[in-house]
Parts: structure tokens; C-alpha cells; sequence
């Protein structure tokens, strides 16, 4: 489990606006993600990331207080790219099968940057106290973004199986990704088939207009002489 921090930190001192001055700061969180799936929590330090990334340690200092603002940048980045790849994958004037190769490679590729950072990230870095908020965003975001591609792909769907239809694409999707990335299996093409299958055999099922409701206890026709 990640560690929370309680205090404010974790929070960038600019933000970037000019092309040379994202790429350090690109430079800066890929060298501080390298060195945290290389060396862990314990071994990322701030002189190691900005020798990494060729720059001075005034440079970074320039744009994180400490390393914990480094790893929360380092973890939002990774939300913008999965958020990116969902928008995508529910891109109209793409083919159903284009969506959906769209979304199984996208989603193999944000998590193949850094894989071992990202197993980290996600239990062993302390967190900011300022990264809760940004963590909740997230999973508001995502929801919204996989409901909007589930309606996409599946328009003809129920208002109640849309509702609930892309919570089930994203619990099945993300689980398989991220086992994946722990197997250190990304790279197969094996996985990359059998993603493909299961994202659209799930959008593309036959699904009936109203979803039938489950009997309720006692009413089922033999329940009660059933054996066991």
C-alpha cells in the first residue's frame, strides 16, 4: 500500500509554458520514473533524477520543491495518458474494430512506459498530501470516459445497461492490463489477441432491450424441492 503523506506537497512550483522549458520537465518525470521502477522509493533522490535527465538541480528545483512533487507529476502524467487513450477509442467517425484496437493499444502502451515505476507507484510511493484530490479527478474522469465509449459502441444498449456497461468494460480491462504489467507480459502478442477479443466481444454481444431481472428468493418454479 502507498504511504500517505499528510502535508502540502507534491504540488509542482510552475507549470511549463514554453516548448524548451516541457521538455526538461518531460526529461525530468522520465528520468524520475527510470530511477523509481530501478531503484524504488528509497533510492530516487532529486540529485539522481536531475543528473538522469542532464539537467542542474537548480533546473528541477525550478519546478518541484522535493521528489514527492517529482511522483505526483510522475503519476498525473500517467492519468493524462490513459484519459487520452479513452477519448480516442470513443472517437464517431472511427469503425467499431478501430475503436477497439484504439483502446487495447493504448491502454498496452501508457502502461508499458515505465512498468516498473508504475507497480511502485501504485504501492510503494508516498503520496501528497495535495494528491488525493487529483486521484478522485481521475476516477471521475475515467468513469465518465468509459460510459461515454460504452455508449458509442453499444448505442442501441438499454439506459440501464449503459450505466452500468462501462463500469464492467473498465474493471475487466483495467484488472487484465494490470496483471499483465505485474506478469511483465505487455510486449505479448498473445495478450494484445486476446484483449482485442474480449473488449469486443463484450461490445459487440446481442443484449435485449429490457435486461431480464433476477427471480426473487422462493420464487423460482422447484426451488423448493431442489436437492442440496
Amino acid at each position: 500500500m502507498a504511504t500517505r503523506i499528510p502535508r502540502a506537497s507534491g504540488a509542482m512550483r510552475k507549470a511549463p509554458q514554453q516548448a524548451r522549458s516541457r521538455a526538461t520537465t518531460d526529461a525530468l518525470l522520465d528520468a524520475a520514473a527510470r530511477i523509481l521502477g530501478e531503484r524504488g522509493w528509497s533510492g530516487l533522490t532529486t540529485n539522481r533524477v536531475a543528473e538522469a535527465a542532464g539537467v542542474s538541480i537548480g533546473s528541477l528545483y525550478q519546478y518541484f520543491p522535493d521528489k514527492l512533487a517529482l511522483i505526483d507529476a510522475v503519476r498525473q502524467r500517467h492519468f493524462d495518458d490513459v484519459l487520452a487513450v479513452l477519448d480516442a477509442a470513443s472517437n464517431p467517425d472511427r469503425t467499431r474494430m478501430q475503436r477497439v484496437a484504439d483502446l487495447v493499444d493504448g491502454m498496452i502502451a501508457v502502461h508499458s512506459r515505465y512498468p516498473a515505476a508504475h507497480r511502485v507507484l501504485m504501492e510503494e510511493s508516498p503520496r501528497g498530501g495535495d494528491s488525493q484530490p487529483a486521484r478522485d479527478h481521475f476516477d471521475v474522469a475515467c468513469r465518465q470516459r468509459y460510459d461515454t465509449l460504452f455508449r458509442v459502441n453499444v448505442p442501441d444498449a438499454s439506459g440501464s445497461t449503459k450505466r452500468i456497461g462501462g463500469q464492467v468494460l473498465a474493471g475487466a480491462l483495467s484488472g487484465a492490463v494490470h496483471e499483465a504489467a505485474r506478469q511483465n507480459q505487455l510486449a505479448s502478442p498473445v495478450l494484445r489477441a486476446e484483449l482485442l477479443a474480449l473488449v469486443d466481444g463484450y461490445l459487440s454481444q446481442a443484449r435485449p432491450a429490457t435486461p431480464a431481472r433476477r427471480p426473487r428468493a422462493g420464487k423460482t418454479g422447484n426451488a423448493d424441492n431442489a436437492g442440496g
